[in-house]
């Protein structure tokens, strides 16, 4: 137990540890629908991959990550100095406010969305400033509501799609944001982590857009594109200056070299995998919809994105109780409780193959059947 004589930051005292998702893995015979991974799952000959880096490990990796900048800057056709390694994005989202802002700054992130980037901010002492997604507003960001808060911010986040409600901002309206929040003196971190499993990513990514506001941090990662959360990989972009901020920060010898060898592989051989999983789910995503709102599920349009946000408050429970149903079904989905209490009664699943989108309709149409007798 912790003893109240030794003193700790003030601003842990409030700080619980988040929430997430992707948790289905220590259920028995679960098909887990609450994560937003690549359905095809890791490639197939990923341990050889991770194998033929052990002939390195004898020794230190690359601090610099030289080698796989290089693979990354020819991927995303941006310079290896607008890069920044991490241990995951989530590496990228901690270095973020303990290299711009300061204990008492204010920073604007809307909700709901990821939990890390509140988290990582109180822990750096800033003062989290939450702008509501309204349901009216089809959960997007409201530019008059965001403009009122630019001018007191240090830092804006956005996420694109915005986790958990699959929401996808076109890059003009990020980039008028970053615009803004330059002519303000704001950062602007935006994640795109989940972005290059939609279609046509490449025409809403603003990761080639980093030098021309160098205020912007576009943060990725390969743990959703190519579904490998236990091998932690991410990456920011940035301007040259920016990025050698954020390195001061950076924990020496943060990604490993089984890391590196695995993702200048799958980034430099592999990127067609990630294209068939975003056309496969495109593909699937409406008939998953309908279906879904055939059985009284839920009702909606068609996702921006692979993954739906949707309320099941007309079921007379709450996601914590539906998803209990589901289970007993074979099926696991995101309760999205944790964003807060206004959201208890939404939950977030993802879209994967047919086969698998049947046995989630399959149970949705049993919890229905179960929860309206």
């Amino acid at each position: 137990m912790f003893d109240p004589g030794v003193a700790v930051r003030k601003e842990l005292a409030a700080l619980h540890q988040t929430v997430h998702g992707g948790q289905g893995w220590k259920l028995k015979d679960i098909e887990d629908f609450s994560h937003n991974l690549n359905p095809l799952g890791p490639p197939e000959d990923i341990a050889e991959i991770m194998a033929s880096a052990a002939a390195g490990v004898g020794h230190y990796p690359d601090d610099s990550c030289s080698g796989l900048k290089n693979v990354i800057s020819a991927a995303y056709g941006v310079r290896a100095e607008n890069i920044t390694v991490g241990a995951g994005s989530s590496d990228i989202i901690r270095n973020f406010p303990h290299t711009f802002v300061s204990a008492g700054e204010t920073v604007v992130i809307p909700t709901p969305s990821f939990a890390e980037y509140s988290h990582q901010c109180r822990i750096a002492g800033a003062d989290v400033r939450h702008m509501t997604l309204e349901p009216d507003n089809d959960f997007r960001i409201d530019r008059e509501s965001l403009s009122s808060l630019i001018p007191a911010a240090k830092a804006v986040y956005i996420c694109n799609p915005n986790n958990p409600t699959g929401r996808v901002e076109p890059r003009n309206k990020i980039l008028d944001v970053a615009k803004e929040c330059l002519d303000q003196g704001t950062m602007l971190f935006l994640d795109e982590t989940l972005l290059e499993l939609v279609p046509n990513h490449d025409e809403v990514s603003c990761v080639r857009y980093v030098d021309e506001y160098p205020n912007m941090v576009v943060a990725g990662s390969l743990t959703k594109s190519f579904a490998i959360p236990g091998i932690r990989i991410g990456f920011g972009f940035a301007s040259a200056d920016t990025v050698a901020e954020m390195d001061k920060v950076r924990m020496t010898w943060n990604v490993g070299q089984v890391e590196q060898t695995v993702a200048a592989v799958l980034m430099g051989e592999r990127m067609d995998y990630v294209e068939k999983a975003a056309r496969l789910m495109a593909a699937e995503s409406s008939t998953m919809n309908r279906r879904l709102s055939e059985v009284g599920f839920s009702d909606g349009n068609v996702s921006d994105s692979f993954f739906y946000f949707r309320s099941v408050e007309h079921l007379g429970a709450k996601a914590s109780e539906v998803n209990q149903i589901m289970q007993k079904n074979g099926v696991s989905l995101r309760d999205c409780s944790s964003f807060g209490s206004p959201y208890e009664k939404y939950v977030r699943y993802s879209v994967k193959d047919r086969q698998r989108n049947e046995l989630f309709i399959a149970a949705a149409e049993s919890a229905v059947r179960a929860l309206r007798r």
